[in-house]
Formats: structure tokens, sequence, C-alpha cells
């Protein structure tokens, strides 16, 4: 199987910046890690093994990037506004030199933007603000609002609130989108959602899944029997979904 290393220093987000890249055909696959992982995650975690069949077929390629949640989301040392201002930053990094390079590695008309826990919630919030750049979503155990708290997880943001959390949060936006070219390159995407009816997201998944059907925009929930908040169910997810 092809294994790439890439690295390069970025102008949008003044840091050097790695990515693994898997395969060497097929559907282009954007994957974000979760809070705690980098780059490498994907494939320590196994999940690179577990697609290693699509891979070598040269169904898919896997281009695993970084995530800067320590930056960002989860960056409690910054003030929020902050934090969503170094989120939307990765997402002009992403938009500006990860696509673009992906575009030239790679001719294939599919690209897929994966994520499983917040790597979930920043693939939503991408593919949802940006629908016409890709072609599906597959979302593994997110959170698609991150105000609310649940459990251990509280509001990232800490009461604050601008509009820059309204516009990257799916949960939020969705509700008031009447945009009408938007929403029909929604309805356009193949989207896949996924939970364990034991996950504290359950309850999350069922709102975003209502929001995506009040606004006819065609998507799969899956529900998982116990916590799948774990690799060990993401890599039964993978084969299955990407």
């Amino acid at each position: 199987m092809n294994r790439e290393y890439l690295r390069w220093y970025s102008q949008r987000l003044h840091r050097d910046m790695e990515m693994l890249v898997f395969g060497h055909a097929g559907a282009k696959v954007l994957v974000f890690p979760t809070r705690e992982g980098r780059f490498f995650e994907y494939e320590q975690l196994g999940l690179v093994g577990s697609l290693a069949d699509k891979l070598q077929a040269g169904q898919l390629q896997l281009y695993c990037i970084e995530g800067l949640a320590a930056e960002s989301l989860y960056g409690f040392h910054r003030h929020p506004a902050e934090r969503i201002r170094r989120h939307a930053a990765l997402e002009e990094y992403i938009l500006n030199e990860v696509l673009p390079l992906m575009a030239a590695k790679n001719s294939h008309d599919c690209t897929i933007v994966h994520g499983c826990s917040l790597g979930a919630f920043q693939a939503a919030s991408l593919v949802f603000r940006h629908p016409h750049l890709f072609r599906k979503l597959v979302a593994f155990s997110g959170r698609y609002d991150l105000t609310m708290k649940v459990e251990s997880f509280g509001d990232l943001f800490d009461g604050y609130y601008d509009d820059s959390i309204y516009f990257h949060t799916p949960a939020h936006f969705l509700p008031g989108l009447g945009d009408d070219w938007r929403l029909d390159r929604l309805r356009q995407l193949d989207i896949v959602l996924t939970i364990g009816d034991a996950d504290p997201f359950l309850d999350n998944n069922r709102y975003l899944s209502r929001l995506l059907g009040e606004k006819n925009v065609g998507h799969q929930l899956h529900v998982w029997d116990g916590r799948a908040h774990r690799a060990g169910a993401w890599r039964k997810m993978a084969p299955l979904y990407i």
C-alpha cells in the first residue's frame, strides 16, 4: 500500500503542517483526527488497516491531516473568540492548501470528508458550509453543538457566543438556512452519521438528523448497540460506510 508523508509551512496558519497519504487512486478522503489525535492517529488506531482492501484496490485514497484541536476548539489558554478564529483559519488552510494539493495528486471527482469524535464535528462543519466542494460526509460519534453540556463534556466556549461560532456550528445554523443554492447542494450529498445507543451524543445526532430531514436533506443515521465512541467500533464502521 502506498504511504506518503508530507510536510510544509502554511502561511495561513503560520506553522508547519504534516499529513499522511494512504493509497494510490480512487475517491479522495479528507480525514480529521479526534481531539487528542494527530495526523498519524488514523493509522495508529487501525483504521487505515480496516480499509486496506479498498486502498490496495484503488477505490480510496486517504489524506490524514492535523486537526489542531489544542490550538483551537480545545485551546483553553486562549479566549473563546481566539479559539473559533483559529478553527476558521484551519478551514482556510484546508480550502486553500489541502484541497488543491489533493486535486493535484488525484483527479478523481469524488471527495469525501470523514472524522471521528471531534473530527466528526470538524468534518460536518466544513461540508455543511461548503457543500459544493464535496460528494460525501462520513461522521462517526460526533457532537454537532460544542456549546451543549452532556456528561463530562461542557461548553467549549465557556458561555461566549458570536457569529463565527454560530456559522461554524451545524446544529445552530442549519435551522435558519434558507439559501436555496446551498440547500440544493446539501441535498446532492451522501451523508452518513453513526452513533452508539449508549453514547453521550446520541440525542444530538438525532437532533441533527431531524434538522436535515426538515430541510429535505437526505442522509443516513446509523445507531449502533452500546457505546460506539471508540476505535474498535470505528474500525468496524469504516469499511461499511466509507
